[in-house]
C-alpha cells in the first residue's frame, strides 16, 4: 500500500481547505487558544486529509512523526463536522489528556458547542456493592489495605464520577481495588440494589447523550468481543470513529477476539463459593468438601506442567502428557460442583452468580480443544496484501497453553483479526481514521494494512518537523557479541557504562526482557556505587510506571531501566532525557505459538514469515523505542541501539531507514564529544560543533 497524493476537500460542503488553513495559521483560532503554539505544514495537511475522509465517510491510515500535533489534526475536522465522534486512544494516559486538556481546548478555539464524555472500563469505577461488601466482611489481610479502604470509603462520599484516578492517595496497582470494583461476572446489573447510583451505568449514559465520546482500545474492542461496555449502543449513532495510538489495535484486539480461562479463575470461584455458600446456604452442602476436588484437579492442572514460564501450542503437548487427564478431571469436578450449585441458587443472588460463572468456566474448558485450531491449506494469496487473508475468510484460532509459578492459563487466539474487525467496519457507514506515530515501514503500511483488513485503504505519512539531523546521533557500538550468546547483556552494559557517564546520567535504559532488566540493574547499581556515579536507579517493578517517570524527572539525571511498558507512551521533555539505549531489536519471542502459527499459514501462502511479518512488526516496535528520545523541538541527544545485527544482517539497512534521519555513528569519541558540547551549551560556554561520520550504511 502506498500513501496517496494530498487530497483536496475543497470542492467537498462541510469543511473546506480554505477553512482549514486559517485555522491553523499563524493568525487562526487555535493560536489564539494555545500560547505555544506555532503552525506546522505537516499538521495542516493532515487536517485536510482527515477531514476529506470524514466528509466522505471513508478510512485513512495517517502516520504522523513525532511533533506533528496529530491530536488536533483530528480533533479540529471531527468538531467541525459534528455529529457522534468516538476517539479511542491506546493508554489512560492519552485519554485524560484529551478529555482534560486537548479537547476543551479545541471546543474553545473552534467555539463549538458539543458535548464531551470519558468512558473507561467497569474496573476503574468503584462499585457501591463491592465496596460495602468488603467494608462489611473483613477479608483484607493487611494493614496497608485497611488504610486504602478507608481513603476509598471517605472518596465515595465525595466523588460524582467514582472513576479511581481520582483518588491519588491509592496506588492504581493496589490489590483493594479488586474487592471495591466490578467485573462482568460479578456484576448484577439492573438488579443490584444500588443500580440508580451506579457509576459505570452513569458513565455510559453520559456517553450516550454526549457528542464526543473518550474511550480507550481495551474497552472498544471488549465491548466488539463481549458487548459488555456500553461502546455497542454508541457505535450506530457514531459518525466517526477515531483511533489514536492505532499501532496498538492488532495486539489489543487478538486479546479480545480471543478467549483465556485460568486456573487462577477456578481457584478464585472455589474461594467465592466456599464464602457465599457458608453464609447463605450453611446447611445446603458440605461447602468446604464440595470445593476441595476442584481446587485440587486446577493445582493438578497447572503441575501437568512441571517448569515455570513456559508457553506450548496444543500440538507441542505430548500425548501421553498429564496434562489431558488432568485437564478432563478438573471438568468433571466443575460439573459436580455446579449440581449443587443449582440447587442452591434460589437462596442468594451470590450464589446464583457464583453458578453462572462456574458455568462460563466448564463453557471455555470444554469448548477450548474443540475448535479448528488453524486455518486449512489454501492457495497462495495476492502478496500486495502481505499476506494477508482475504475479506472472505472466517477467523480460525491458535490454542495454546502459558504456565506461570502458580497457574496455568489456556489461550484461543485468532489466527487474523481481520476478517473480525471488517464486520464491525461493515455494519454502518461511518468514517475511520487510525493514527500513529509508528505505522510504516519506510512509508510502506502493508503490513498493518493487513493485519487489520484494510485492503486498499488510502494511508499517508506526514513527517515529523523536528529536526533530527541537528538534534541527534544513531549510536550502535563496535565489537559487541551476538545478542544470543550468553555475556551479551553484560557486553552492552560494558559499552553503554562511559555513554551514561558522558550524558550525566540522564539516560532510558530499554531492554526487550525482564530477564535483561534485572540483569543491567544489578550491574549498574553496582558499577554506580563502585565508581562513586550519583546517578539515581530506577527500575521497573520497583513502583508503579508513574511513580517512577515522576521520580525520574524530578531527578534530572536519573537512569531508568524498562522493557516494554516504557518504550511507548512515555513523554520526557528536556535535560532530564538526552540518552535512550536499547538493548536488542525487539523481535517477538520464537517460542511464541501464536506467532509460530501465522509464520506457518504465510509460508503456505508463498510468503516470508520473516521478512513479511516479524521484521516490520520490529522496526514498527523499535520505532516506538526510539521515538521516546526526540520530544520537543529543544531536545538534543543520542540513540544508542546495541544490537550488531542493525549493520550485519542485510535487512539491518530497512531497519535504520526507518528511524528518524540521525546523524549517524559507531564511534564513542564522537558521542562523548556530543555530551560534551551539550553539557557546555547548558553551561552557557562557547562550543564549535563536530560532525560525526555517518558510516551505518
Amino acid at each position: 500500500m502506498s500513501a496517496p497524493e494530498d487530497t483536496d476537500v475543497s470542492e467537498t460542503p462541510g469543511i473546506h481547505d480554505a477553512e482549514i488553513e486559517e485555522l491553523f495559521g499563524a493568525g487562526g483560532a487555535l493560536g489564539g487558544a494555545v500560547g505555544s503554539y506555532r503552525p506546522r505544514h505537516s499538521q495542516t495537511e493532515m487536517a485536510k486529509a482527515i477531514a476529506s475522509a470524514i466528509v466522505n465517510r471513508g478510512t485513512l491510515i495517517a502516520e504522523a512523526g513525532t511533533g506533528t500535533g496529530k491530536t488536533f489534526a483530528y480533533l479540529v475536522p471531527a468538531l467541525l463536522w459534528g455529529g457522534k465522534v468516538i476517539v479511542s486512544t491506546g493508554t489512560k494516559t492519552l485519554q485524560d489528556q484529551l478529555y482534560t486538556r486537548d479537547i476543551p481546548t479545541v471546543r474553545k478555539a473552534l467555539q463549538a458547542p458539543v458535548s464531551v464524555a470519558l468512558l473507561k472500563g467497569r474496573s476503574n469505577y468503584v462499585c457501591h456493592f463491592h465496596l460495602e461488601r468488603t467494608l462489611q466482611n473483613g477479608r483484607l489481610t493487611s494493614r496497608e489495605d485497611v488504610g486504602y479502604l478507608r481513603e476509598i470509603s471517605r472518596f465515595m462520599k465525595t466523588t460524582s464520577s467514582g472513576d479511581k484516578a481520582e483518588l491519588t492517595k491509592v496506588p492504581e496497582t493496589a490489590s483493594v481495588w479488586n474487592l471495591v470494583t466490578s467485573t462482568r461476572d460479578t456484576c448484577f446489573g439492573s438488579e443490584c440494589q444500588y443500580y440508580q447510583d451506579c457509576f459505570v451505568m452513569k458513565a455510559r449514559k453520559e456517553a450516550q447523550q454526549a457528542d464526543v465520546v473518550v474511550v480507550n482500545h481495551h474497552l472498544f474492542f471488549a465491548d466488539v468481543a463481549l458487548k459488555d461496555t456500553g461502546i455497542a449502543e454508541l457505535l450506530p449513532a457514531a459518525n466517526t470513529v477515531i483511533f489514536d495510538e492505532a499501532h496498538q489495535l492488532p495486539e489489543t484486539a487478538t486479546l479480545f477476539f480471543g478467549e483465556t480461562v485460568s486456573t487462577s479463575q477456578v481457584l478464585e470461584l472455589c474461594r467465592d463459593v466456599l464464602a457465599e455458600g457458608l453464609s447463605h446456604a450453611r446447611d445446603g452442602a458440605d461447602w468446604a468438601r464440595l470445593v476441595a476436588p476442584v481446587e485440587r484437579a486446577a493445582r493438578d492442572l497447572r503441575l501437568a506442567f512441571p517448569e515455570d514460564s513456559v508457553r506450548l501450542a496444543l500440538n507441542q503437548i505430548a500425548a501421553s502428557s498429564a496434562f489431558f487427564p488432568a485437564l478432563d478431571t478438573l471438568k468433571s469436578c466443575m460439573d459436580d460442583m455446579i449440581a449443587v450449585l443449582e440447587k442452591q441458587a434460589e437462596r442468594a443472588e451470590t450464589i446464583q452468580q457464583c453458578r453462572d460463572r462456574a458455568n462460563d468456566i466448564l463453557r471455555q474448558l470444554e469448548s477450548w480443544n474443540a475448535l479448528p485450531e488453524a486455518a486449512p491449506d489454501k492457495p497462495a494469496a495476492d502478496k500486495q496484501g502481505e499476506g494477508a487473508e482475504t475479506p472472505e475468510e472466517k477467523p480460525f484460532y491458535v490454542l495454546w497453553v502459558e504456565a506461570y509459578s502458580s497457574s496455568l492459563q489456556l489461550h484461543r487466539t485468532p489466527l487474523s483479526i481481520a476478517p473480525i474487525f471488517n464486520k464491525q467496519r461493515e455494519s454502518t457507514p461511518r468514517s475511520w481514521i487510525f493514527t500513529s506515530a509508528t505505522l510504516a515501514v519506510k512509508r510502506d503500511f502493508n503490513h498493518y494494512a493487513a493485519q487489520m483488513g484494510l485492503w486498499n485503504e488510502p494511508a499517508q505519512s506526514w513527517p515529523s518537523p523536528f529536526n533530527y539531523e541537528q538534534q541527534g546521533i544513531l549510536y550502535v557500538p563496535q565489537n559487541l557479541p551476538q545478542p544470543n550468546s550468553f555475556e551479551y547483556t553484560d557486553a552492552v552494559i560494558d559499552a553503554a557504562l562511559p555513554v551514561i557517564e558522558a550524558a550525566g546520567g540522564r539516560c532510558f535504559f530499554l531492554c526487550t526482557t525482564l530477564r535483561a532488566v534485572n540483569r543491567a540493574a544489578e550491574r549498574l547499581r553496582a558499577e554506580f556505587e563502585e565508581r562513586k556515579l550519583p546517578y539515581p536507579l530506577f527500575v521497573q517493578g520497583e513502583a508503579g510506571r508513574t511513580e517512577l517517570l515522576d521520580r525520574f524527572r524530578a531527578a534530572g539525571n536519573g537512569v531508568l531501566i524498562g522493557s516494554q511498558s516504557f518504550w511507548e507512551g512515555v513523554d520526557v521533555r528536556g535535560d532530564a532525557l538526552s540518552l535512550v539505549i536499547i538493548d536488542k531489536l525487539p523481535f517477538s519471542p520464537p517460542d511464541d505459538p501464536v506467532l509460530a502459527a501465522r509464520i506457518s499459514e504465510m509460508e503456505k501462502q508463498g510468503l516470508n514469515g520473516f521478512v513479511h511479518h516479524q521484521l516490520p512488526a520490529a522496526i514498527i516496535n523499535l520505532k516506538q523505542g526510539a521515538g521516546r528520545l526526540i520530544r520537543d523541538e529543544g531536545d538534543r541527544g543520542v540513540l544508542m541501539i546495541c544490537d550488531p545485527r542493525i549493520i550485519t544482517k542485510n535487512y539491518g539497512r530497512r531497519i535504520w531507514q526507518s528511524l528518524p534521519p540521525f546523524k549517524r555513528t559507531r564511534d564513542a569519541a564522537v558521542v562523548q564529544e556530543f555530551f560534551r558540547q551539550q553539557a557546555a551549551s547548558r553551561a552557557g560556554e562557547d562550543v564549535v560543533a563536530s560532525q560525526p561520520e555517518p558510516d551505518l550504511a
